[in-house]
């Protein structure tokens, strides 16, 4: 590298630039400072090698954690090498190990209706928490927002008039506009009458807030559902134990099979759900797509249908 410019410059150069462009790169940051101590230990000089690269690659335990290093050098050397020629990009055939997505949970809608309703159950059931968990969960289900976008949501970012939410600063920074329907926007209003009589000075100005009034934690949030999921037996018996976040892929999932029942053009709307989600790239959305029973039936019908299309005279 050269002589003026050290490894961590770049990398401090890298992360701006990547910024400006509207990415946080909180966890990336850590990672390039890590990959920087990794050269320096290695007594590497000169230009980025292919070699030093992976050597820091492998370094991490998992499968998914090295696929995620590699990105994040990947991405870091690409941009040395617009202007340092001789600096080495990593090429991905060297990545031996495969990237596994975990496996989501897809929520049947008897499962959504039950755990409303042992929301209902919560102490104190005439306070104010079981209208905020069964308000909270219900509406992560009816729109596919991220939890930590529901969490976030202040009181002006909910126009119940208008039935639309403003997502505001979240990943990647980018802000939206979620609508959400009529029946979802009668059952935020009734908690927003219930809330606003329980805590007519609240100590916090975001729209779900805990019993005290104060906004909520993820890790509270996370508290709850892992009991609420014990009462309902969910614990027992599963590969993979539902998640908060699997709302999210089964709303995804849902989206897709009532586009394929509707004999919609799945490669025209996917971009607007692409948008309603918040994803920088449609295929970011294909990640959250899994091949549950109703959807691959409905899928092998559409293919049938246009094999005797093609087939017929």
């Amino acid at each position: 590298m050269k002589e003026d410019k050290s490894l961590v410059d770049w990398i401090g150069e890298y992360l701006a630039y990547r910024r400006n462009l509207g990415f946080r790169l909180g966890g990336e940051e850590g990672e390039l400072r890590r990959f920087a101590r990794h050269v320096e230990a290695a007594g590497h000089r000169g230009p980025l090698t292919a070699g030093i690269s992976f050597s820091w690659v492998q370094l991490a335990g998992s499968a998914n954690h090295q696929h995620r290093r590699f990105e994040t050098v990947h991405s870091f050397v690409k941009y040395v090498a617009i202007f340092e020629p001789e600096t080495q990009i990593p090429p991905r055939a060297l990545l031996k190990v495969k990237c596994r997505r975990p496996e989501p949970y897809i929520y049947s809608d008897e499962e959504i209706t039950a755990l409303l309703r042992t929301c209902d159950e919560l102490s104190p059931k005439e306070g104010l928490r079981p209208r905020t968990y069964k308000s909270l969960f219900g509406l992560l289900a009816a729109t596919g927002l991220r939890v930590s976008e529901a969490l976030h949501l202040n009181r002006i970012d909910v126009d119940l008039d208008r039935g639309v939410l403003t997502v505001r600063e979240t990943k990647f920074r980018k802000s939206r506009f979620v609508p959400v329907h009529t029946s979802t926007r009668e059952a935020l209003r009734r908690y927003v009458v219930f809330r606003d009589a329980y805590h007519p000075f609240p100590q916090s100005d975001t729209f779900f807030v805990s019993e005290s009034g104060s906004a909520l934690p993820y890790s509270t949030v996370n508290g709850v559902f892992q009991q609420l999921r014990r009462e309902l037996g969910w614990n027992c018996g599963r590969r993979r134990l539902p998640r908060i976040h699997d709302m999210r892929h089964t709303f995804t999932c849902r989206c897709l099979l009532r586009w394929y029942e509707e004999g919609a053009d799945v490669d025209h709307v996917i971009p607007f759900l692409s948008t309603y989600l918040g994803h920088c790239k449609v295929t970011d959305t294909y990640w959250y797509l899994t091949g549950i029973p109703e959807l691959m039936a409905t899928t092998a019908r559409r293919f049938e249908q246009f094999v005797c299309e093609e087939e017929s005279p």
